[in-house]
């Protein structure tokens, strides 16, 4: 599989304080990857390098075979990126229709002026983002289907809300989609279905996913590939079995050696 996504060296700082540290990363088409690693370890700020929040201090980052090491988000988001965040970032009183729309309206072509007076144009354009939102939210079953297109987001329950906000990026035809705790806040009933949900996006939609999770059942049944980070930067990567078990992983999370801590 060719590599989509590869991070060489990279790096950011804040005056003395280094984030991330000469980091290799990459990620092949098709793949699903976990970066796992206890708090502070660097996984959303490798994110925002990876979406143009942040500009890397040293080092690269690639998509497709081009740097986008320092492009604005919205331009990332065009080459085919999208996200979900840590902290779900909705549009509560819009409709959960108009929540997926509103992915796609940075790439219409449209003019203000054609929109307001009706522009042949723009009612095409207009029908095709409506259908993509319909697409999008059908693959998530009756969570999202039916009478809920026209509800308010804020009326969903949280597990909802965060699969609308998957939705959301989905809109936004993603060749790799990443995706920030998908499975924080649930109960283990909505875990066991978002684990579903991800594998059936790389399976059924063809998107490449990174994806920071804590819960290790999620990575276990997700991960064809873990990298184990800590302090910004990697401690080890491979199998979910090789990384859960290896001793500098089990030392990162537990902050103690795990020799001693077996020998106790």
């Amino acid at each position: 599989m060719a590599r989509l996504l590869e991070l060489q060296r990279a790096s950011l700082a804040f005056g003395g304080l280094h984030a991330v540290r000469d980091l290799d990363l990459d990620v092949r088409e098709g793949e699903i990857v976990s970066l796992i690693g206890p708090n502070g370890a660097g996984k959303t700020t490798i994110f925002n390098l990876i979406t143009g929040v942040y500009t890397p201090t040293g080092g690269d980052i690639r998509f497709a075979d081009q740097s986008i090491a320092g492009l604005l988000p919205h331009k990332i988001t065009r080459l085919g990126v999208a996200r979900t965040f840590q902290s779900l970032r909705l549009f509560l009183n819009m409709t959960v229709k108009e929540n997926v729309k509103a992915a796609t309206y940075g790439a219409t072509k449209a003019m203000p002026w054609e929109s307001i007076l009706r522009t042949p144009r723009a009612r095409r354009e207009e029908r095709e983002v409506d259908a993509l939102a319909e697409d999008v939210l059908s693959f998530f079953g009756e969570r999202l289907m039916g009478y809920r297109w026209d509800q308010p987001a804020y009326v969903l329950s949280y597990a909802n809300r965060r699969r609308l906000e998957i939705a959301r990026a989905l809109a936004a035809r993603p060749r790799l989609l990443l995706l920030d705790e998908p499975a924080a806040g649930m109960n283990p009933s909505e875990t066991h279905e978002i684990t579903e949900l991800i594998g059936r996006l790389r399976d059924e939609r063809g998107v490449t996913i990174l994806v920071i999770e804590h819960d290790m059942h999620v990575v276990e049944g997700i991960s064809d590939r873990v990298i184990a980070l800590d302090h910004g930067e990697k401690v080890t990567e491979g199998t979910f079995d090789h990384c859960a078990t290896h001793p500098a992983v089990v030392e990162s999370y537990l902050g103690r050696d795990p020799d001693a801590l077996a020998a106790e």
